[in-house]
């Protein structure tokens, strides 16, 4: 007699939500020209109340030419474990490029370091963020999913 492996379950709302602010990794999926995914792995900030991802990056960036033409996007980031994971589907928009230090672009991108990773000296971070042509995608996020595999 062969034992029934369990089945996944799919994870609540409030513990996809939970996922994703514990993790600070994930895989980025934007929409190639083609109409096949273009992935890449990023850091990121949850904000939960408002169901937004933060990402930042370069404007000169070929997932940020993605999202002008077509703004769905996905990011896939695994849990605690290989047996569970979160998947957050919205449409992104990408800011203008900080190109002031201290801008709104500049503070957002700020913000997004958690306290304790601050940089020391925050003039010379922000100049480097101008210097970089940084912008933030916000993927505003319609739909969570996921599932989680108790495997004992």
């Amino acid at each position: 007699m062969t034992q029934k492996q369990p089945a996944p379950r799919p994870l609540s709302d409030a513990a996809l939500s939970d996922l994703l602010g514990k993790q600070q990794f994930g895989t980025f999926a934007t929409v190639k020209r083609s109409g096949h995914p273009h992935l890449t792995t990023m850091l990121y900030s949850w904000d939960a109340e408002s169901r937004t991802v933060r990402f930042s990056t370069t404007a000169d960036r070929v997932k940020v030419k993605h999202l002008r033409r077509e703004p769905r996007a996905a990011l896939h980031v695994q849990g605690g474990d290989v047996w569970s994971f979160a998947v957050a589907e919205g449409d992104a928009e990408v800011s203008d490029v900080t190109t002031a230090p201290g801008d709104a672009v500049g503070q957002e991108l700020l913000a997004m370091i958690p306290a304790g990773a601050r940089p020391e000296d925050e003039g010379a971070f922000l100049r480097q963020l101008v210097d970089e042509r940084r912008v933030v995608v916000r993927l505003r996020v319609d739909r969570l999913y996921g599932t989680a595999l108790d495997i004992a």
